[in-house]
């Protein structure tokens, strides 16, 4: 079978999908030199919008989490010197050490709390949407590595916990299932003693990716299911991947809803990936998701190449609301993306022009090497979710 067939849905998804946004995410963020300071969910907004690919009822504004749903997960402590810090604007010496904020990594900027926090109430959001029936995409969220009491990773607070605190709230049985190229360890830790709560994580061998630790194959804390894959995986790689654990994982785990994290930081263009996996090939992955998940929220997550990540959300987007787009991109689409500035983009790359031209990336086969396999193989014999008939549909 090829990467395709092996993708191939089961079914086809009903549901109406809302996109969660808001002004805010049009201000610099991060800084000025930080791989996040770039253009991303407006970005994917006004590409969505040159293609006419969005209706005003689909657009949902975003709001703040409010205190009691970050104290749900984040220490009192940690918000209240998160909070302090952009009053003063500055972070303390003290603050900067125990709490990891304003460091390189998780640096100060105007609207140091506010952004984050609208972040996180946006995703929070998106799990009431699903509530009430919506297939929903919250771009701005996806933050996985934030831990209770610490900025870590690029991650001020964790919405993917909040926002799976608050479906698992209404009874349902969550199944978190990310994308990203790095381990999604602060999910992973919060989650841990939730027999109801399942997560998920496909990423880069953390012997060359943050967090360095946890996301090992003998790593599956509680019920987790990490599965770490060596550098340079391929589309055929990856897919074969997928279509081995992902059925299984829905047949075992019999999830209500699914809430998955969609960072784009494994497309082959990205700055900080050693992954070589094509639009294409995280579209197919994200479409057979769609049809076959109970109920789902879409958050965002890593990305750090904007015209990559633009194309790749735009194309998730269409799967969530049930469209399908022109793979040339308009003419708008075209002008809007030649116009963004970015000091890392490679003009040496071979595809470098089909990315201003075309939604799509060609896709990236490659051989199924024997240390893919053998970890997958080894997963599937070892792990207790799979061979526990408990968990069974």
């Amino acid at each position: 079978m090829n990467e395709k067939q092996l993708l191939q849905p089961c079914i086809a998804a009903t549901r109406p999908a809302r996109f969660v946004g808001a002004a805010r995410y049009r201000r610099a963020s991060y800084g000025s030199n930080h791989p996040l300071a770039i253009p991303r969910v407006s970005l994917t907004l006004d590409l969505i919008n040159a293609y006419g690919a969005m209706a005003p009822e689909e657009y949902c504004l975003g709001r703040p989490a409010s205190h009691r749903e970050l104290f749900g997960f984040h220490a009192r402590d940690y918000i209240q010197a998160f909070e302090r810090a952009q009053f003063r604007g500055k972070v303390r010496d003290a603050d900067r050490k125990q709490y990891q904020l304003g460091t390189l990594e998780n640096p100060y900027f105007p609207g140091f709390f506010d952004t984050p926090n609208l972040a996180t109430g946006s995703s929070i959001l998106g799990a009431e949407l699903v509530l009430q029936g919506f297939t929903a995409f919250s771009p701005a969220g996806g933050m996985h590595h934030a831990a209770p009491g610490q900025a870590r990773g690029f991650c001020y607070l964790n919405d993917p916990v909040l926002a799976v605190q608050r479906l698992r709230k209404a009874g349902l049985r969550v199944l978190y299932w990310d994308m990203d190229a790095h381990h999604g360890d602060g999910v992973e830790a919060a989650f841990r003693e939730d027999p109801d709560t399942l997560t998920v994580s496909l990423h880069m061998d953390t012997a060359y990716a943050y967090p360095f630790q946890g996301g090992g194959l003998d790593d599956q804390e509680g019920l987790a299911v990490n599965l770490p894959l060596p550098v340079e995986i391929n589309d055929t790689e990856y897919a074969h991947v997928f279509a081995a654990l992902w059925p299984r994982v829905l047949r075992q785990f019999a999830p209500d809803v699914l809430v998955l994290q969609a960072g784009t930081d494994i497309l082959s263009p990205d700055p900080l990936s050693k992954f070589r996996i094509s639009n294409s090939l995280f579209g197919d992955v994200v479409r057979r998701m769609v049809a076959e998940s109970p109920r789902l929220l879409v958050l965002g997550g890593g990305g750090y190449h904007p015209i990559a990540l633009a194309r790749c959300w735009t194309g998730v987007w269409a799967a969530l609301s049930g469209r399908t787009l022109d793979m040339a991109l308009p003419e708008a689409g075209q002008t809007l993306l030649q116009g963004v500035e970015w000091d890392l983009d490679d003009e040496d790359a071979p595809d470098y022009s089909r990315q201003f031209q075309y939604l799509d990336d060609l896709p990236l086969p490659g051989p199924l090497r024997p240390e893919v396999t053998e970890r997958l193989d080894y997963l599937i014999h070892h792990h207790p979710l799979f061979a526990n008939r408990r968990h069974a549909a």
